[in-house]
């Protein structure tokens, strides 16, 4: 079905080899001269991107808040917050993966608001009724689309929540250098790989799927599977980055969502182990997906099942003996890419915490009423539960 939607996005991509000398400073410097540069823990500093940097903004006042980690803390954002009022920062300059742009945004908008950052993050809708600084960012990493979108996700250490919070703007330019990522480890490009899928998924299936924004998902998501082996065996393909760029950017730019209806389930229930142990969250999201896809399987959904297995894995068959095997697929898919695949591999070896992880997911996620498959907390702990071991998931 074809539902009514609403679609703008004003993000300048910057696609391709070696813009930043020609393209970075102006972009920069239309919005101000107080710049705020975000980085995370100093691998920029290694490769060399931080220098160019500093290079081409040489005349402008730069101030950096570096350090911001992966699943960005609520930390970042209000040492952010100090940086951008102190120094009467005009625009943020964000270099790195999905952690830094993330930890950016929010610390755009707190710019304009006088209390803790934190109140932004759990109710986003304070961040629609104030200004937010604009933002550019140079991409290092293929994962999460907040390059395209006005998305972040902060955690709070100290409450075990992880959240997502929304601003009025996307980011005002965004380059994008797949070679910028050749120096990207395995563990982080398989990590991003399955992100971009988990997206991809969250959006697919959906009952307000339509046959155009299936067929664009459905090529997104071979192009994932095909080049993330490759750039994981060839880290300088530049076809296979430049892929799975772009991919990253596309999956979560609003495009393949116009229309839909159903919100995630996989992100917040993954939100969940990252709040508590503080795991890779795509790995998480690895860990998550096929048993949550075993769980969806019904009458109901084989159809959609059915049409994910031909279309994204090439299956031929039964309705049931396509969809089955399209869950299969895609396990021995994450399972490739030589990450783990259960939860005692990233440190979760016992239920401590499971029914409370499980509780705060169907609230926070909306899983009870939103979701494409609805979730009581019995069922998140059950999924839980099945991701202690592996599984046969073409039965």
């Amino acid at each position: 079905m074809m539902n009514n939607f609403k679609f703008q996005n004003k993000t300048s991509i910057r696609f391709g080899k070696d813009r930043l000398e020609a393209e970075l400073h102006d972009a920069i410097a239309q919005f101000g001269n107080n710049v705020l540069l975000v980085f995370g823990s100093g691998s920029i500093k290694k490769s060399g991107l931080y220098d160019r940097v500093m290079s081409l903004l040489s005349d402008m006042n730069v101030v950096e808040l570096s350090e911001v980690s992966p699943n960005p803390k609520i930390s970042s954002v209000r040492k952010g917050q100090t940086l951008v009022k102190n120094n009467d920062i005009d625009v943020i300059l964000a270099v790195g993966g999905g952690s830094v742009i993330d930890a950016a945004k929010v610390i755009a908008s707190s710019k304009f608001y006088d209390a803790d950052p934190w109140e932004l993050v759990v109710d986003s809708a304070k961040r629609q009724t104030i200004e937010q600084l604009p933002l550019v960012d140079i991409l290092t990493l293929s994962a999460t689309g907040t390059e395209m979108n006005t998305g972040s996700v902060i955690s709070n250490p100290d409450t075990h929540q992880k959240l997502g919070t929304y601003g009025p703007k996307t980011p005002a330019v965004s380059f994008l250098d797949p070679q910028l990522t050749y120096s990207v480890s395995k563990w982080q490009t398989a990590a991003g790989s399955i992100d971009i899928f988990s997206h991809l998924t969250e959006q697919y299936f959906d009952n307000g799927a339509n046959d155009v924004t299936s067929g664009i998902m459905e090529g997104l998501y071979r192009a994932v599977i095909k080049n993330a082996p490759i750039a994981l065996a060839e880290p300088d393909n530049y076809d296979a980055r430049a892929t799975l760029m772009w991919a990253a950017t596309m999956s979560l730019n609003g495009l393949t969502s116009v229309g839909n209806q159903n919100g995630w389930t996989v992100h917040p229930i993954e939100h969940e182990l990252s709040a508590y142990y503080d795991i890779t969250h795509g790995v998480g999201l690895g860990i998550m997906t096929p048993r949550w896809m075993k769980h969806a399987l019904s009458d109901e959904t084989l159809p959609r099942f059915a049409q994910f297995g031909r279309q994204v894995w090439g299956l031929t068959g039964t309705d049931k003996e396509v969809a089955q095997l399209a869950i299969q697929e895609t396990f021995n898919w994450i399972k490739s890419l030589e990450v783990p695949t259960t939860l005692p591999e990233v440190g979760i070896i016992d239920d401590t915490y499971f029914q409370n992880m499980a509780e705060s997911a169907v609230m926070v996620g909306y899983l009870n009423h939103e979701a494409y498959v609805t979730l009581q907390a019995a069922d998140v702990v059950h999924l839980f539960e099945e991701a202690m071991t592996d599984h046969d998931f073409s039965k």
